[in-house]
């Protein structure tokens, strides 16, 4: 059978991007039950690619009991619905087999990776005092996507000045904005920006120089982004709310490197349910934001170790 059930986390901190805030992350979270296994999966509906709690969850009911994986990539588009039940049906064939899910997937064993941690959108001095609070963290991934954002960045790098910095705009720019801003990013020694266009006018960006990689975030969803993608990215930001699930991620991991594009792992604001399987498929990515957990006041259990040495592979408790 598959059940599908909301769950809600709390976060230690409001969650500001540029367009809206949440003080808790809602998910959906999917159990299957055959055959005398139980296998779990979570996704987060986004109201940006038109979803929701209640449509997510009609899709997931529409399924039959005894889908396959295969089968699943059809009977659903890419999104969150398809991504809870992917990762769920790799957990079963991995308790099924009794070898874990980089196994079966053929891949190496996972090693702990060093993530990003967000910073919210803030007024700059707010966003400065985070920086100190945060700048033993390597990396710090900052939410952008208003006029006010040079005064910002410069903020967050007072507050931190050894942190390596990416910035994500959420689409909140547009062509002269990113002109005049890239430069300057540079200068600051920033070291990605994600989606600084609405991925409907990123044509703007070709012909544009890029002192500062560019990464597509809401442009990238599946191997079919791939193309349109050419000439305005160099990167893709993988997502497994927006491939549909692990099995999509990891082929689109590979056509992307294939296509000459680097490769970030990034995730929506949930637990460690959801960055278990994108934790493999962040195995060698030049940049891995699987931070989610991280902004919980309380992650599930049991949950993803993090430590100095970085976000730990799931143990088989939790997921694969």
């Amino acid at each position: 059978m598959i059940e599908v059930y909301e769950e809600s986390f709390p976060l230690a901190r409001a969650f500001t991007i540029s367009r809206g805030s949440r003080t808790a992350a809602r998910v959906l979270s999917v159990r299957i039950c055959r055959d005398g296994h139980e296998a779990r999966g979570e996704c987060v509906p986004y109201a940006r690619y038109g979803e929701s709690l209640a449509s997510v969850r009609a899709q997931i009911e529409g399924l039959s009991d005894g889908i396959s994986r295969r089968d699943l990539q059809a009977a659903l588009p890419p999104g969150a619905a398809r991504n809870a039940v992917d990762c769920a049906l790799w957990d079963l064939e991995a308790k099924a087999a009794g070898v874990p899910v980089w196994q079966l997937a053929g891949l190496e064993p996972p090693r702990p990776l060093v993530t990003a941690y967000t910073l919210s959108l803030d007024a700059p001095e707010a966003m400065e005092a985070r920086a100190r609070e945060e700048a033993h963290r390597p990396i710090l991934k900052i939410k952008l996507g208003t006029p006010d954002d040079m005064a910002r960045l410069e903020a967050v790098r007072r507050g931190a000045p050894r942190a390596t910095i990416i910035v994500d705009a959420n689409e909140g720019w547009n062509a002269q904005v990113y002109a005049d801003l890239a430069p300057h990013l540079a200068r600051l020694g920033v070291a990605l920006i994600e989606q600084p266009l609405p991925a409907g006018e990123d044509d703007a960006l070709i012909g544009l120089d890029r002192p500062v990689p560019v990464c597509a975030d809401e442009s990238c969803h599946d191997r079919a982004s791939l193309p349109p993608m050419a000439g305005k990215y160099d990167m893709a930001n993988i997502k497994l709310d927006k491939t549909g699930g692990l099995t999509e991620a990891l082929a689109l991991r590979d056509a992307a490197r294939a296509a000459g594009f680097d490769i970030m792992v990034g995730c929506m604001v949930g637990s460690s349910l959801a960055m278990a399987p994108a934790h493999l498929v962040a195995q060698g990515a030049s940049i891995v934001d699987l931070d989610g957990p991280l902004l919980l006041a309380e992650d599930r259990e049991p949950s993803m170790r993090h430590d100095a040495k970085g976000l730990h592979p799931a143990e088989p408790a939790l997921w694969g």
